[in-house]
Order: C-alpha cells, then sequence, then structure tokens
C-alpha cells in the first residue's frame, strides 16, 4: 500500500517504518525459523519471492504492512535510526480482503527477536497500527486469525484489546477473533497513542 511510503510512527519502544527492500534480508532470515513460520501461517520463500513480497507489499492497495524497530524510550529519534535496519524486531500489517465488507481489516503482528516478546511491544504496535487504520484508511472492523497454541497473541488480543472469540477451526489450529470500530475504541486508540508522533519517512 502506497498510503504508508512515507510515512513513520515514533512511539515509546517502538518505530513503524515502510517495509523497503533493504529489509527483506534480514526478514527473510526470520522466516527461515520454524517457529515463526508456525505462528505466522507461512510458508518460506526464496530470497528472490522475498523482494518480490515486498513489492506486492508496496504496491498493492489492499494490504499495508510496516517494519517494526526497536527504540530507546529515553532518546530522541535521529533520520538515521529509521534506516537502521540492525534494529529491526518484527513487523504489523492488514489485509483488506473481505469482499463482503472493504472496510474490514485483518490484522497480523510478529515479534521476531524475542528478547523484546513480553514487554508490552506487540500491544504498543498494535495500538499504533490499529490507530493508523482507523483514521487513515478507514477501517471499521478487525479480525484476527491466530494459532490456537499462541497463547500470548490471544492474551494480547482478548485482554489487552477487546477482542472476542468468534470462531475455532480444529482442522486448520485456528482461532478467530474480532472487535468493530466504535466511538469507545476510537477514543481508547487515541488515548494509547496520544504519545506517539509522525514524521516524513525518506530513504537517504
Amino acid at each position: 500500500m502506497r498510503a504508508n511510503e512515507n510515512l513513520a510512527i515514533i512511539g515509546k519502544q517502538v518505530i513503524l517504518v515502510p517495509y523497503e527492500k533493504e529489509h527483506v534480508p534480514k526478514y527473510h532470515e526470520w522466516m527461515k525459523s520454524p517457529f515463526l513460520q508456525e505462528m505466522t501461517g507461512s510458508e518460506p520463500l526464496s530470497l528472490d519471492e522475498e523482494y518480490a513480497m515486498q513489492q506486492s507489499w508496496r504496491n498493492d492497495n489492499d494490504k499495508c504492512t510496516f517494519i517494526v524497530l526497536s527504540k530507546d524510550p529515553n532518546t530522541e529519534v535521529k533520520n538515521s535510526d529509521l534506516q537502521d535496519t540492525n534494529r529491526m524486531i518484527g513487523d504489523v500489517n492488514f489485509y483488506l480482503n473481505n469482499t463482503d465488507n472493504p472496510h474490514e481489516a485483518e490484522l497480523e503482528v510478529m515479534i521476531a527477536e524475542q528478547q523484546y516478546a513480553g514487554k508490552g511491544v506487540a500491544t504498543e504496535v498494535l495500538h499504533l497500527m490499529m490507530q493508523y487504520a482507523v483514521n487513515d484508511i478507514g477501517v471499521d472492523d478487525f479480525v484476527v486469525r491466530i494459532k490456537d497454541t499462541n497463547n500470548a497473541s490471544i492474551h494480547i488480543f482478548e485482554n489487552k484489546l477487546g477482542f472476542k472469540e468468534t470462531e475455532r477451526a480444529p482442522v486448520f489450529k485456528e482461532v478467530t477473533l474480532r472487535r468493530s470500530v466504535c466511538d469507545d475504541l476510537k477514543a481508547s486508540l487515541n488515548q494509547w497513542t496520544s504519545h506517539a508522533n509522525r514524521i516524513k519517512y525518506a530513504l537517504e
């Protein structure tokens, strides 16, 4: 999605930046992990396929992704930080793939660097992404499909974000959770992201 190609969103613990070709090699290494493949329901791709996928994420209007960079909460962000691939810790994305409801977004988040797990990073990333999806893209419903063994992710969506389970698919070992956008959610998202800043993103 080109809507976010020049946008960086700065939070407390993270920075969201557009997915660029410079990010592909590290992303490709992440996705060699059987654990991450299982948790994300992904198949391993060749490096060339990964570059093609990055271009698809950039150009297709029905999907949006940000790379998640680590951020020191007490340090001012410099432009060089936005370009530092060593700061990569995961990604977050959504698909607009429901033909019956073009304003429904299917969310996915991955914190690939395990030293950042369990520290509220994924929750902040989702706050920032959901606020962007609602305010900038006009999303009015969210859905997630999560492996039924991924208890940490299910906990975030149910207990931190107010999603409700609507379906279980034992064959796929998958649970579906949903949340509609309402005034209360909009107010919460604005409160949760009140610390965030947006700056122009441009490769040097």
